[in-house]
């Protein structure tokens, strides 16, 4: 049975069923690549993956991203509840890093290597709420007006998770684990060119905090002007999970965030992290901007 492939009530994404990503052949894995270039968003209904299938399926994209948390682990769980079955306090780093990620974002853009895709299959769901919306950068760059991509074409802006976490009370302990900040923090361009497709997007988020060559307000101005513009409908899709449901996007060309919800409950989502080509995705840091295995953050278009 061939895979049925049904776009979403967006300009980005589609649900692919008839599909067991646990036991794919080369002909079904070459649907699934091509659909993931093409939407930038997959929903697979209903597979139930164990880790193992699900690492398996992730590395059909590529190399695994170093986890932070465990350097050994090639997926974890994101989840407000701990190992012996409580829940995570307001008060504790865990349960604040959750927090930030309901702002728009893109995956580890704040470390040299930035990730290629992300994938997330839900095991235990909250009764409401705890979506995860996507929104499509290539639309918003596209429907941007000609004024608006003239002036920002050429910027870049730096990216770190220490600003974005500290915009909501968040001080994240310092550590390259964490990536970098102050004006060491990676320089990657506000018009990113997709390395497969060639379509160009924005790459922004809430990661994205000061670009050189102007004023830190009016930079924050402009990005927020461009965050409100692009996750906007029709570019944006939210996610209602199921138990079992698979969902991965493409961090290159989109953004996503988490949805509020009852954090009294358990939500427990396994993740696994595909990292970016060092060819498209790597850009220098201030710390390390001379290493010569680094690619200038002007290749990363």
């Amino acid at each position: 049975m061939q895979p049925t492939i049904t776009p979403l009530d967006a300009t980005l994404g589609a649900s692919i069923t008839d599909i067991d990503l646990a036991n794919l052949n080369e002909d079904t894995w070459a649907i699934v690549e091509d659909a993931f270039h093409e939407y930038a968003a997959l929903v697979f209904p209903e597979q139930n993956l164990t880790d193992e299938a699900q690492i398996a399926f992730a590395n059909r994209f590529g190399d695994m991203e170093i986890l932070r948390d465990d350097p050994n682990a090639k997926a974890v769980n994101i989840t407000n509840q701990k190992p012996d079955g409580s829940i995570l306090q307001p008060d504790e780093h865990r349960y604040q890093a959750l927090r930030g990620n309901e702002g728009w974002h893109t995956d580890s853009s704040y470390m040299p290597l930035a990730a290629k895709a992300s994938i997330l299959a839900a095991l235990t769901v909250p009764s409401a709420g705890g979506e995860t919306a996507v929104a499509d950068m290539r639309a918003a760059y596209d429907d941007l007006d000609q004024d608006m991509k003239d002036r920002i074409e050429g910027l870049s802006a730096h990216h770190s998770l220490y600003q974005s976490q500290a915009k909501i009370g968040h001080i994240v302990e310092t550590g390259a684990g964490y990536g970098y900040h102050d004006k060491g923090a990676p320089l990657r361009p506000l018009v990113n060119i997709h390395p497969v497709t060639g379509r160009k997007s924005l790459f922004i988020g809430r990661h994205a905090y000061s670009i050189p060559g102007m004023d830190d307000g009016e930079a924050q101005e402009l990005l927020d002007e461009l965050l409100d513009f692009a996750c906007q409908p029709p570019r944006t899709y939210f996610h209602s999970w199921r138990p079992g449901d698979v969902f991965m996007w493409d961090n290159r060309c989109t953004l996503h965030a988490a949805r509020p919800y009852d954090y009294g409950e358990a939500r427990i989502m396994r993740h696994t992290r595909i990292a970016g080509d060092p060819v498209s995705e790597l850009v220098a840091t201030g710390r390390d901007a001379r290493a010569a295995d680094f690619v200038p953050s002007s290749t990363n278009r």
